[in-house]
């Protein structure tokens, strides 16, 4: 009896102080997603400020170009020039010379017939160009090295996104492809499935990809677990998940965990934060659709817990241990 007392009074004293509840699971769950946040906010902003240059199947000449021009009739005009940020070069007797947005050989053709308008009866140019700067391509976002790099060849998506390392484990199912074209209709973004892409091989999604592209892998949506489950933290977000899914997804549900108790916190587009209490014992509720953002807790059984121990142990000669923890709803 005196044991049982004194079992009584050390529960009552500390299981709430020591028994983590799910307002604090889900405070911690909040916490973990408005930094993860942070982050894909960080490369979104990135990768609205990158601009684009302009490119075609016969690569233009933009800012940042190096040529030479050569001019047979007269050696002494031939030049080495660096196309300007306005998209000029100089060119001697000429002087400055509108290039960009110009193939290389409209280029040669432009220079010619403005000699031949003043200095050269039947000039002959021609053009080489030594450093094609505009024609690269942009990563940002999950690839495992963003950055800028040289567009050695024409090349599909799938052979830019290896240029750049690949994906990173925290990479979305989608890829955006940010381009200027020559005309309007080439001109925009395009959004791109990988999962289909490369899981489904939808070859048709492997996209040409042109100088002066930018292209954004952002994060993959996350939702987290915490409670009774094998695996508790944050997960990806597939194309469809369900709550079931999501719980499997985390491993299970462990030995003393309530099914019918099931903490789901949402941030709904007013960004007010949603309690909804779920019950996976009825089949339409655990095929509810989960999406990025969310928080789980999974609740515990009474004696589940009691049994497994929880917030604290007492520990009685020739008995052993007993232990508790007191499971507090989520209010």
């Amino acid at each position: 009896m005196l044991i049982l007392a004194g079992f009584l009074a050390l529960f009552a004293g500390c299981s709430t102080n020591t028994a983590v509840t799910k307002n604090e699971m889900v405070e911690t769950r909040i916490a973990e997603q408005n930094r993860a946040g942070k982050t894909s906010k960080m490369n979104e902003k990135i990768f609205s400020k990158v601009q684009p240059t302009v490119a075609s199947t016969d690569p233009l000449l933009g800012p940042g170009d190096l040529i030479e021009l050569k001019v047979f009739e007269a050696p002494e005009l031939s030049t080495q020039a660096r196309i300007s940020s306005r998209g000029f070069i100089t060119v001697p007797l000429l002087g400055d010379v509108e290039v960009a947005g110009l193939t290389a050989r409209q280029l040669e053709m432009k220079v010619e017939d403005l000699y031949r308008a003043k200095y050269i009866r039947d000039p002959h140019v021609s053009l080489f160009v030594q450093e094609h700067l505009s024609q690269k391509v942009t990563f940002v976002g999950q690839v495992k090295s963003p950055g800028t790099y040289e567009l050695p060849s024409r090349m599909k998506l799938l052979d830019a996104l290896a240029l750049a390392g690949g994906l990173t484990e925290k990479a979305g199912g989608t890829a955006q492809v940010r381009r200027v074209g020559t005309t309007e209709k080439d001109t925009g973004s395009y959004i791109v499935d990988l999962d289909r892409l490369i899981n489904d091989g939808a070859v048709e999604l492997n996209i040409p990809i042109n100088g002066g592209d930018v292209i954004f892998v952002p994060e993959g949506g996350m939702f987290y677990v915490d409670g009774a489950v094998r695996m508790t933290g944050s997960f990806p977000v597939k194309a469809t998940l369900t709550l079931e899914e999501a719980i499997m997804t985390a491993g299970g549900f462990l030995s003393y965990a309530d099914a019918e108790d099931v903490i789901l916190v949402r941030r709904e587009s007013d960004n007010k934060r949603v309690v909804k209490h779920m019950n996976l014992e009825i089949p339409k509720q655990g095929a509810y659709p989960i999406k990025d953002g969310d928080i789980l807790v999974v609740g515990s059984t009474f004696w589940g817990r009691l049994s497994s121990g929880g917030g604290f142990s007492l520990g009685i000669p020739f008995i052993g241990g007993i232990s508790y923890s007191n499971p507090q709803r989520y209010r």
